[in-house]
């Protein structure tokens, strides 16, 4: 299994960088992939970071699974590249998995990718998507994964990563990050 995160500037960095960090600590391979003309990105707080790789070096046919951190501008700029576009409706509809958080699942919306399908985005981005919003921090339908806001990223990652990994990966997964839907019931693992 390899992951690919798309970076655009002004993308929110805890939506990104979360959703990096528990994938290296349960073992999945991710890039994080800049959308700009080097691998330098700024984030929506102004913090300055450096990719693993520049968009334009990238082939989305390589991955297993795609990932859009949200962010207004962010949002704004990732949708703003049509080869990015193109590639999440192939990857999608090819039935790998595509996952998006806060704003940018409006870019899924606008690609038609969840029309009949359950979801969830941050409010203000909830639109005539042709599909059934859900209250909820993270909803996945086949291979469509959805996240709320940045305060529902852990969630988000815990959804993808507890589709692609196994039981006892997720226990040592949860048992290091003492994750709150977990930490009362998780089991150190042997």
């Amino acid at each position: 299994m390899k992951a690919a995160i798309f970076f655009a500037n002004g993308f929110e960095e805890s939506e990104g960088l979360i959703v990096v960090d528990m994938f290296r600590r349960a073992g999945v391979a991710i890039d994080t992939v800049s959308m700009n003309e080097s691998r330098e990105v700024e984030t929506s707080h102004h913090i300055h970071l450096s990719s693993d790789l520049i968009y334009k070096d990238v082939n989305c046919k390589d991955y297993d699974i795609l990932i859009l951190p949200g962010g207004k501008l962010g949002t704004a700029n990732l949708e703003a590249n049509d080869a990015l576009k193109q590639a999440l409706k192939e990857h999608c509809e090819s039935g790998k998995l595509t996952c998006a958080i806060c704003a940018a699942p409006s870019i899924l919306g606008h690609l038609g990718l969840l029309k009949g399908r359950k979801y969830t985005c941050f409010p203000d981005f909830d639109g005539e998507y042709g599909g059934m919003y859900q209250m909820e921090l993270a909803a996945k339908d086949g291979n469509v994964i959805t996240g709320r806001g940045m305060g529902a990223t852990i969630g988000f990652a815990h959804t993808i990563l507890s589709s692609i990994v196994d039981a006892k990966t997720m226990q040592k997964l949860e048992w290091g990050m003492q994750y709150a839907g977990t930490f009362r019931t998780i089991k150190k693992p042997e």
